[in-house]
């Protein structure tokens, strides 16, 4: 029976269960990444459009308690990280509680989240008493002019606030995003890596990728080589490593310092071949693959009081779906997801 967890809680210190997910590639499927909620206080380029966007009624959005009853069926059969997303979680109500559900579950070895920041100076401490020790945090500019150009929002202090909340309430594995476009922002690479590097911050930078109806093209995308080179003649970089197999980011240590800045390829060098991942949309379907739109309904599962055998099931029916790698639609084509990032979950 799942506990509520509590303060000072810590991801379920149990022996891990054996993975058991494994997809038809022979990939182990190590990581849920579980979107709370499809709303977000910003509406950045890449992810929503300005205005007309329609989320779900709240009524059709996972329970704390149905997403801790899945994720304890994961957990059983070998899932090991389950990231929190969006939309912007930090929207959600309470966000903390289901952070200590997680934790407490037995095998647990990691509950990240994935947030804009925005909210997050005044859920930090909460966060971390219920056991959460990662953060991603999307930045993409350190100007509050071009910030406001990617999210639409003036916004930038807020997040800057919560940052520094972050570090004050414990903590230590705090990683940026940037998503640099040509035209958009990629004036912001240099200033956004050398404040990081001077706060010590872990900073990635994403390959803009085609998405539902994000108004991408090829002449928009800054590659991870074309960025690597602009870094390069600005910071000594150390060798490239990735943390794990499965981890898009290839990183390097900024010499002489005990920053780093990585580097996804998302593009150029998809991680297919090594991807562990299944995805919990916030309506209660899990996504095989992001960029591919089949989908497997457990709400039902779950609403219906489905027994833990009919959730596992559809567990390894969503690893057996896992494509060998994505298919992007091609330039002009309409796009291969009917839904919008944040309805899906970064």
């Amino acid at each position: 029976m799942l506990g509520e967890g509590g303060a000072g809680g810590s991801p379920g210190a149990s022996a891990a269960a054996p993975v058991q997910l494994i997809d038809g590639q022979g990939r182990a499927i190590t990581d849920l990444r579980i979107s709370v909620t499809d709303r977000c206080n910003l509406r950045c380029v890449y992810c929503l459009p300005a205005r007309g966007a329609r989320f779900l009624a709240p009524g059709r959005l996972l329970s704390f308690g149905e997403i801790a009853r899945l994720a304890a069926v994961a957990v059983g059969l070998g899932i090991r990280k389950l990231r929190l997303t969006g939309g912007e979680p930090l929207v959600r109500a309470d966000l903390d509680r289901l952070v200590a559900r997680l934790c407490a579950i037995p095998g647990v070895a990691d509950v990240p989240l994935t947030t804009n920041g925005v909210l997050l100076a005044g859920q930090a401490e909460a966060l971390y008493a219920a056991g959460a020790r990662r953060l991603n945090i999307s930045l993409d500019a350190v100007e509050a002019g071009a910030f406001q150009r990617m999210t639409r929002a003036p916004a930038l202090r807020a997040v800057l606030v919560g940052i520094a909340a972050a570090r004050r309430a414990g903590f230590r594995d705090i990683k940026l995003n940037m998503i640099p476009i040509r035209g958009q922002n990629e004036d912001q690479i240099l200033p956004l890596a050398r404040w990081a590097v001077d706060e010590g911050l872990h900073l990635r930078f994403i390959e803009y990728m085609p998405f539902g109806a994000n108004p991408w093209s090829p002449e928009q995308m800054l590659s991870a080589k074309e960025v690597h080179r602009r870094l390069g003649e600005a910071f000594s970089l150390g060798p490239g490593r990735r943390a794990s197999p499965s981890s898009p980011a290839v990183d390097h240590q900024v010499l002489g310092t005990g920053a780093y800045l990585g580097f996804i390829p998302s593009m150029t060098a998809p991680f297919c071949p090594n991807c562990s991942r299944l995805r919990l949309t916030a309506d209660g379907r899990l996504r095989p693959c992001l960029h591919a739109d089949t989908e497997i309904d457990v709400a039902a599962a779950l609403r219906a009081g489905a027994p833990p055998e009919r959730l596992r099931g559809l567990l390894r029916l969503a690893a057996a779906s896992k494509p060998p790698g994505r298919v992007l639609a091609a330039p002009g084509k309409p796009p291969q997801q009917r839904r919008f990032m944040a309805s899906v979950g970064g």
